[in-house]
């Protein structure tokens, strides 16, 4: 197994009886940043529990993370915060069914977050930071942006007005 920004491998066989928290360091949240391709990413902890379930290993909690970027219409940097619940089951290679390449399956929520594992650990972290990659937003706008829209004269979809003959047929018969 790989190194990856942010590691921490859990022992199935050993887990934790209380609740914990995993927090990165300065030199982990630079690599995710990097990783992510935001500017920073100030803050990550997740808090969590564990409990099993047959072969499984089921970990529930939070993620908490404090992400910069730069405004996808302005560019000028924002701050926010990340609030995510981790409800993740490790379960051993193998247990999961197999499908072909190009079958087309139907997921249940509970199936959404089954992650496997080979040999005697599983990454922790590296599914804390991958919960993270999907929680940041990669088109967050700032405060600015509805302005710099207008003065640019960009127009959204929702703002415009249908036009055409079957929108001008539509608005007469809407008008009696």
């Amino acid at each position: 197994m790989s190194a990856t920004e942010l590691s921490r491998l859990v022992k199935p066989r050993a887990l934790p009886a209380e609740a914990m928290t995993i927090t990165a360091d300065t030199t982990e949240r630079e690599a995710l940043a990097k990783r992510f391709s935001v500017t920073a990413v100030p803050a990550l902890a997740a808090h969590i529990e564990f409990a099993t379930d047959e072969e499984a290993v089921l970990v529930n909690g939070k993620l908490l993370a404090t992400i910069q970027q730069p405004c996808a219409i302005t560019g000028v940097e924002l701050t926010y915060d990340v609030e995510e619940p981790l409800v993740l089951r490790f379960v051993p290679a193998g247990s999961l069914p197999a499908h072909a390449p190009d079958e087309e399956i139907e997921l249940d929520s509970e199936d959404l977050d089954e992650i496997e594992y080979e040999g005697e650990t599983f990454d922790l972290g590296e599914a804390i930071a991958q919960t993270l990659a999907l929680a940041i937003d990669p088109y967050r706008e700032g405060p600015g942006a509805d302005e710099a829209r207008e003065t640019a004269g960009i127009v959204s979809d929702e703002d415009k007005a249908p036009s055409g003959p079957l929108a001008e047929a539509l608005a007469a018969l809407k008008k009696d």
